[in-house]
């Protein structure tokens, strides 16, 4: 019951268990197994509890580490990226060597793989592979930052091109990592590519 409940809702947890405490004190009818029962999902109700504030605590300390590392401003810069999807990258990224964005995009699984049948070239086909930890955290984030008028124009773009919902939004997520591998790389912020046409912008040291 606990695994299953948290695994689909974590944050159903606390009001849940007060529920379930709730339900307990109205029960009035009394049915076979009821006095188990009655001592079994108090306890469950209780591990609950605790789980959930645990859970709260595990997340107080993850975003305390991400406010922490001197990459969370440059990766929060980005439109569609916040505190938790910045840890989630630097989890997944820092420590490890990509020597070009494409490295990096092969590795997150958003590159797109070409299929072959003999000499003749089949065409472009999304990644089934990579680290899916990673692909998940670059496709919200491109999925977030749709309200965001440059990359809105790219999804658009992609939409009018035939592609279904999800290959717009990885191809636009694909777009974004050449730029979020240049900002990691250079611990420079997110520059609008409209500001930087117009000659307005300027880069800030992380």
């Amino acid at each position: 019951m606990r695994n299953r409940i948290t695994k689909h809702n974590p944050r159903l947890a606390e009001p849940l268990t007060e529920e379930i405490f709730v339900a307990l004190a109205a029960q009035t009818v009394v049915v076979p197994g009821t006095e188990a029962a009655a001592t079994i999902v108090p306890i469950i109700a209780g591990q609950l509890k605790d789980l959930y504030s645990q859970r709260q605590q595990v997340l107080a300390q993850v975003d305390a580490l991400v406010e922490a590392h001197p990459l969370r401003q440059v990766l929060t810069s980005m439109p569609g990226i916040g505190v938790r999807t910045a840890a989630r990258i630097l989890t997944e990224v820092v420590g490890k060597d990509f020597k070009t964005a494409g490295h990096l995009a092969s590795y997150a699984g958003i590159a797109p793989t070409t299929r072959r049948s003999g000499t003749s070239i089949r065409g472009e086909f999304a990644n089934r592979g990579g680290n899916k930890r990673l692909k998940s955290s670059l496709f919200n984030s491109a999925f977030a930052a749709l309200h965001h008028r440059p990359s809105r124009a790219h999804y658009d773009k992609k939409r009018a091109e035939g592609k279904t919902h999800k290959q717009a939004v990885i191809a636009l997520a694909r777009r974004r990592l050449d730029t979020l591998y240049a900002m990691l790389r250079d611990g420079t912020f997110y520059q609008d590519p409209e500001t930087i046409r117009s000659g307005t912008g300027h880069t800030l040291a992380a």
